[in-house]
């Protein structure tokens, strides 16, 4: 007897597709098919896939054409294979039922089940009867993940069977989102991305465009806005291949996203309201999960397996970073372009990105967050509740006048957010050394402001940089200035409070550091990083943040997870182990304590200038506060606007 595959192929001349295994993957080379390998769509395409897994079962069926593949897996794998089950054994009793499987797999499971003796059992058996119950038709029951050949992520096209839609959107990528709500816990975040609605035409464009970069037949000679000579390759192959109907600048686009860019990551980040995307190892059968507006949720994207290694590939190129066996984490950041809209212009954002690989996964894992667009500003923070404009006032005046503060709080509170807001409350004169593992702070966008900023990067063991000690050190020699130290956390802490003791950087000095209230910080500080107690008595302040439930209505800084982020405590530390508080939360708000308005403030007395007195730097908060609030109420919270407003302020 000719096997099952032969005969489904004699049966269905309409399927060209030639199957192939290689390890647990069946693949099906549809470049030459009508059917294009579209299983939920080509009975005869369907046919070719169960009779081929008649003879040997796969994990994956993979469908490819020219200029697109599509991957079955799952419980869509699993379908195909209990049909190749059924087709394989049902064909010595009923040779018609079986030939059914190949063509219509749901009708010969209902077939099946119909009838009494063998057929009935096998269809059980092999469990195509399961596989059936699932589905409400091929639409569903073979829903692919779908993508051009060359992007390493594919997409189900398809939105979850019985979902509701609760909300679309388009981004500035050209792709549509869609949420939808089903009975999961979680709501499905639908990506379109604008190459899926590409014709044929248009996909065979791309993927002749895409050779040419491959060969290196194109160079970035030739002038595109806001582009560099590499980025421009791309557009420069798309009109090498392009004809007139071609979308050219889309295609363009595309081309640069998933060849320069970070394919569709890029997509999910050009969202605003997208702020954490989470590809889990193996990424080949995780769908990403993206973090909404504080809300976790399914999407309809994964990463291939090749598409993951590329990434890891890349951020331990463009990081300097080992990241491998012998290194298998990474902490680094990438500028995600988000291509170019319909106005022509090009952007790009920057994204923090955590990673994980063998041994201590199963390959390569990703976790992505988001770093605003536009730089926090003090007044920012405060139109958005984070902390109100007194407190902001007091923040605003201690960094101007030199004194030393800790900003403190749990992962994910804000704490890197409200000192980059500081950094912008420096006066414009002073030099600034910036010290950072991996950048966060708005370092370029104050340089594109006119303030001068010196990036200093530290070594985190896996990479070029400082230790972080000799970047101290080399700070303090590159001028008087402020210093701001991204992280305070290993034996640097030591540099740091010699250099605040004498005081070498001849100005404010600010950072981070985990820890909860001046006690947790001087903890940290003098018991862990071992810091004299004499030494950690010339902080001036520890400003605490907090991240809290989230309610409705709620205009705060947004954390992760349903959370919003504010100060929780401003403090001033008057000898080596005590601490008064200045603002504290008192009825869900941060408000003042009083200290300072009756004169006991060590912190407002050491801010005043030589021909001040302490009732000039009350005067000084109330006038500061009073410009803040302005600002917030005119809605003039940008960088610029906080530039242009400070820039009639007196210096020291």
């Amino acid at each position: 007897m000719r096997s099952l595959l032969a005969r489904f192929e004699d049966d269905d001349p309409a399927c060209a597709c030639e199957p192939t295994f290689e390890r647990d993957r069946l693949l099906l080379d549809a470049s030459d098919c009508p059917g294009a390998g579209d299983l939920a769509a080509e009975p005869a395409c369907r046919a070719t896939a169960v009779g081929a897994l008649a003879d040997r079962e796969a994990d994956t069926v993979v469908a490819r054409t020219d200029h697109l593949e599509r991957a079955y897996e799952d419980e869509t794998a699993a379908l195909l294979v209990a049909a190749g089950r059924f087709a394989e054994r049902v064909a010595f009793y009923d040779e018609s039922l079986a030939e059914r499987a190949g063509r219509d797999p749901l009708g010969a499971a209902r077939a099946g089940l119909g009838r009494a003796g063998p057929p009935g059992e096998i269809v059980a058996e092999t469990g195509l009867a399961a596989c059936a119950r699932r589905a409400e038709g091929y639409d569903d029951a073979l829903r692919a993940f779908v993508g051009p050949r060359i992007a390493k992520a594919r997409v189900a096209a398809r939105p979850p069977p019985d979902a509701a839609l609760a909300d679309t959107r388009d981004l500035p990528t050209g792709a549509t989102v869609r949420i939808y709500e089903d009975d999961r816990a979680l709501r499905t975040y639908h990506l379109e991305p604008v190459e899926h609605a590409f014709d044929e035409s248009a996909l065979a464009t791309l993927a002749d465009a895409y050779g040419l970069l491959a060969d290196g037949a194109v160079d970035g000679t030739e002038s595109e806005s806001g582009l560099s000579a590499g980025e421009r390759a791309p557009g420069r192959a798309v009109r090498q291949v392009a004809d007139s109907d071609d979308p050219v600048a889309a295609l363009a686009a595309v081309l640069r996203k998933h060849t320069r860019g970070y394919g569709v990551l890029a997509d999910c980040f050009a969202d605003s309201r997208v702020s954490d995307v989470f590809a889990t190892a193996p990424v080949g059968e995780n769908p990403l999960r993206v973090t909404v507006d504080g809300e976790r949720m399914h999407t309809n994207v994964r990463l291939t397996a090749s598409g993951a290694e590329t990434l890891a590939s890349r951020f331990r190129r463009e990081s300097g970073r080992a990241f491998s066996r012998a290194a298998p984490t990474l902490d680094a950041t990438a500028e995600t372009g988000t291509g170019i809209g319909e106005t022509g212009e090009h952007s790009t954002g920057t994204v923090r990105v955590a990673g994980v690989t063998d041994p201590a996964s199963d390959g390569p894992g990703f976790a992505f967050r988001a770093h605003d667009a536009t730089p926090w500003t003090l007044p920012a923070l405060v139109a958005n509740g984070t902390l109100p404009a007194d407190a902001a006032a007091l923040l605003s005046l201690a960094a101007e006048r030199a004194a030393a503060g800790l900003v403190a709080g749990p992962r994910g509170a804000g704490k890197t957010t409200l000192l980059g807001a500081l950094c912008w409350e420096l006066p414009a004169a002073t030099r600034t050394v910036v010290i950072e593992d991996t950048p966060e702070l708005p370092i370029r966008s104050l340089q594109q402001r006119g303030r001068d900023v010196q990036p200093l990067r530290t070594a985190t063991g896996d990479g070029p940089g400082l230790e972080p000690p000799d970047a101290l050190r080399t700070a303090l020699r590159l001028g008087e200035g402020a210093l701001v130290v991204g992280e305070v956390r290993g034996e640097e802490a030591a540099v740091l409070y010699e250099a605040m003791r004498v005081g070498a950087s001849g100005d404010a000095v600010l950072g981070t550091i985990h820890g909860d209230g001046g006690e947790g910080v001087r903890e940290r500080v003098v018991s862990d990083l071992g810091v004299p107690a004499s030494s950690f008595a010339t902080t001036d302040l520890v400003v605490t943040l907090e991240a809290v439930p989230s309610e409705s209505g709620d205009n705060c800084q947004t954390a992760k997870s349903g959370t919003r982020r504010r100060v929780k405590t401003v403090e001033e530390v008057v000898s080596e182990d005590r601490f008064e508080t200045l603002f504290e939360i008192r009825d869900d708000a941060l408000e003042a304590t009083g200290r300072i308005d009756r004169g006991n403030s060590v912190l407002a007395a050491s801010l005043a200038r030589s021909d001040e007195s302490y009732a000039d730097v009350r005067a000084a908060l109330a006038d500061r506060g009073a410009l803040l609030a302005q600002l917030v109420r005119e809605d003039r919270t940008g960088p610029e606007d906080v530039v242009a407003a400070y820039a009639d302020r007196r210096e020291p």
